[in-house]
């Protein structure tokens, strides 16, 4: 099997100009893939490889021992204390579900099992099932306790997933463990969450490219130029189900139950930390191109690329000269 392959990982060394460790393997849902440079590579990649399975075991919604899962068992009975981990992270999600008027919110689990949207089973739910699901989503019913560093949901069947941010979390752990062992250059890529650390071992900046949402994998409009920079992306091409020729995304608006529809198919986040970059990228692609560019815009640190159907690229006024359009099929827009 992939999965059992993967988690064997592969890896290389090479000697050329200075030491590498590459390592491939599976966590956090998805094909995770590091690299750095230095001469503690290997063994800053073999712990972040740890670091990654210990968040899992603690943030996935799909172990029945994880925390969020014990938080989720406990919805409106009692609270549930936690590690400063997944206590950061759930806190983070609030903030950015506040941020982004409730478009991102880590309760929505309910709606998402209801459509199943990408898997075997999926199915278009009823009016009255979305109706239902919604009553269960809301960010303001995630109760913080800061005391005892305790969490609990308010309603009963009510159910955290921190999967649109923990990646996020992730990387920024990753990148402070490459730099607890001396790793100026490296990159992180956590299946569409890309950390490019420091520069390359050529003093160069790295070249990241941005996806074409309307072709198949490795096709892209165009490359961003930076170091030291987190790039996250979500798109409704990235996971997707087909019924009477219509395609659902995964992308779920909360406020309506539906997959998110308006004039965006991508939104790639540029930041410093990872974690801010995953709050946001969903939100965003929500909220839609205008509110979305705003908020970025007025968010310090943080940059964006809009991709719209309409074939535009909208790019906000901090990444003007680190973005370069390759695509003539697609029209540059730097200000709306």
């Amino acid at each position: 099997m992939l999965i059992e392959k993967l988690k064997n990982s592969f890896f290389k060394k090479s000697t050329i100009e200075q030491p590498s460790f590459s390592k491939q393997f599976y966590c956090l849902g998805t094909i995770i893939n590091l690299t750095a440079y230095g001469k503690y590579a290997e063994r800053s990649i073999n712990e972040a490889e740890k670091r990654l399975n210990n968040i899992d075991d603690k943030m996935s919604a799909f172990k029945n021992y994880s925390e969020l899962s014990k938080i989720n068992n406990s919805a409106g009975k009692k609270f549930e204390v936690v590690s400063p981990d997944t206590y950061f992270v759930i806190k983070k999600a609030a903030y950015y579900s506040k941020l982004s008027e409730g478009t991102f919110d880590p309760t929505i689990r309910p709606l998402v099992k209801l459509w199943n949207i990408g898997k075997d089973n999926f199915k278009i739910p009823t009016n009255y099932e979305i109706k239902e699901a919604i009553k269960l989503v809301n960010y303001e019913d995630i109760l913080f306790n800061d005391e005892n560093r305790s969490i609990m949901l308010r309603k009963s069947n009510q159910c955290l997933d921190v999967g649109g941010i923990a990646k996020g979390y992730a990387a920024d752990e990753i990148k402070a463990i490459f730099k607890k062992y001396g790793v100026k250059s490296a990159l992180i890529d956590l299946g569409g969450n890309i950390y490019a650390v420091g520069k390359k071992i050529n003093n160069q900046n790295w070249n990241i490219a941005v996806q074409n949402p309307l072709n198949e994998r490795g096709q892209f409009v165009g490359i961003l130029n930076l170091y030291d920079k987190s790039v996250v992306t979500s798109g409704g091409y990235e996971r997707y189900s087909l019924k009477n020729n219509k395609v659902f995304h995964h992308i779920i608006n909360s406020k309506t139950g539906y997959p998110a529809e308006n004039e965006i198919i991508s939104t790639t986040i540029i930041s410093d930390n990872s974690i801010d970059g995953d709050g946001l990228s969903t939100g965003v692609y929500i909220l839609g191109l205008k509110k979305g560019f705003k908020l970025i815009e007025e968010t310090a640190g943080i940059d964006a690329v809009f991709i719209t159907k309409d074939k535009k690229v909208c790019i906000t006024s901090g990444i003007k000269n680190n973005f370069k359009l390759t695509d003539t099929n697609f029209n540059l827009q730097e200000d709306l």
